[in-house]
């Protein structure tokens, strides 16, 4: 695998991205069952994400740290007794096995209401295919508005890689034509995405 690049950010097409293409990427990720709540401030972000581990009553969380550090989420969850898996060893062993799975995306596509996740690390894999609960964060003005600007913007960064598209949580109805969901990955995919940038890059 080869990433010719490292900034998402400088990889955007500037006339195909912005927060215009929001409405319509919440509206389509609602359609496939996917959550999508919009914030001002990864504080903001925070108070969404303590809610749904509350609600759930999840005991185990893995998480990458980018997306623990703007907010202050890591503190809270200690003072929450929630057992949180951060380094890589540690989510490799954790993440089968966790309630929640809380990561990063790099960007929205409109068109299908998918996010695109850089998934070059394996443990941003396992936090976003095995928890039965997967919580991405993404920056609001990060939408594209079709898949074809998708490939486009994840040029300028690989070469060869990893990238996925989440769309709605898992689902299948492989079995007597019967939907079913949660069955090859999480039964639940939360988007949470923030007005302000948190991401240097």
């Amino acid at each position: 695998m080869k990433k010719v690049s490292t900034n998402w950010k400088q990889a955007f097409p500037p006339e195909s991205v912005g927060t215009e293409f929001f409405e319509e990427f919440a509206m389509r990720a609602q359609n496939v069952a996917a959550k999508v709540f919009r914030v001002k401030t990864a504080v903001e972000a925070q108070s969404v994400i303590v809610d749904i581990i509350k609600s759930s009553e999840a005991k185990k969380v893995v998480a990458t740290n980018e997306v623990l550090s703007p907010s202050g989420l890591r503190d809270t969850l200690k003072t929450m007794n929630i057992d949180l898996y951060t380094e890589q060893s540690d989510i490799r062993t954790h993440a089968d096995t966790s309630d929640v799975g809380i990561a990063c995306v790099e960007f929205g596509i409109a068109e299908t209401g998918s996010v695109c996740e850089d998934g070059f690390a394996i443990e941003q894999r396992l936090i976003t295919t095995l928890p039965p609960i997967s919580i991405v964060v993404m920056n609001s003005a990060n939408v594209v508005p079709t898949i074809a600007t998708a490939f486009e913007t994840i040029s300028k960064v690989f070469d060869r890689g990893y990238v996925s598209f989440i769309t709605g949580p898992s689902r299948t109805s492989d079995i007597e034509r019967v939907l079913t969901i949660g069955v090859h990955g999480p039964s639940q995919l939360v988007i949470i995405a923030i007005d302000e940038d948190t991401r240097e890059v």
